[in-house]
């Protein structure tokens, strides 16, 4: 499993904030757990913290630490999630705060495949299939068109990480409210520990590559194609 968030929260001409949207619940041999955020910073925080708490709390029935599967885990988080927005969802309505957020959550507990789940503001989810095979929060459109175009059931997990740089690239092209640094994680299938992690920043020499190369090999095949065989002459 790929795993990689932006770090960027707000954007604007004189304001840019950085946040870390990647957190992780792991106990090696035992389960890796990752949740992605994405929506109002103060309410996927708390969520976080909410869910941190529990687990550190041995009086706690169910946490994301002790439970059996990752499908509980999306349960707790979805819990967590509408608990944090009813305490503050009035207050931050009667400033007209978008007070909305979303969570990947995936990994592995002992005993199961991994899983990964969509989990919407609303605290419901879904969880991806084998025609489904990835989530995205947050701003997507831009990116989303070059994973559809080159991610499959066969695609391995650096090539996966390729694309994901690349899908990235071609999002903050288009939006400065997406930015670096970017977080990855790759997971590698029944390990139950923490793979590799990676905080790309902007000097880094492989996104920069893949900046330059993608951008001059999409102009490249532009050129390229013919131009359309009409007679545009007469046209109004």
């Amino acid at each position: 499993m790929v795993f990689a968030s932006d770090s960027r929260t707000n954007a604007g001409v004189d304001h840019v904030s950085s946040y870390r949207k990647t957190h992780l619940f792991a106990a090696e041999g035992e389960r890796v757990i990752a949740l992605l955020c994405s929506g109002n910073l103060s309410v996927t925080q708390s969520t976080i913290s909410l869910l941190d708490q529990h687990a550190r709390d041995s009086d706690s029935h169910k946490t994301v630490m002790n439970v059996r599967s990752m499908y509980e885990v999306a349960e707790l988080v979805g819990a967590a999630l509408r608990e944090v927005r009813q305490r503050d969802g009035t207050y931050l309505q009667q400033s007209n705060v978008d007070g909305s957020a979303s969570f990947i959550i995936g990994g592995q507990i002992r005993g199961e495949q991994q899983r990964l789940f969509n989990l919407y503001t609303e605290g419901n989810f879904i969880e991806a299939t084998r025609d489904t095979r990835y989530f995205q929060i947050g701003e997507s459109k831009y990116g989303k068109p070059v994973i559809d175009r080159v991610v499959n059931a066969s695609t391995g997990l650096l090539e996966t990480t390729k694309c994901v740089l690349v899908s990235f690239d071609s999002t903050m092209r288009s939006n400065i409210s997406v930015g670096m640094p970017i977080d990855l994680l790759i997971y590698n299938r029944n390990s139950l520990r923490v793979g590799f992690q990676r905080h790309i920043e902007e000097s880094d020499e492989y996104f920069t590559m893949i900046h330059n190369q993608w951008g001059e090999g999409l102009r490249r095949v532009f050129a390229q194609l013919p131009n359309p065989d009409w007679d545009v002459s007469s046209s109004n």
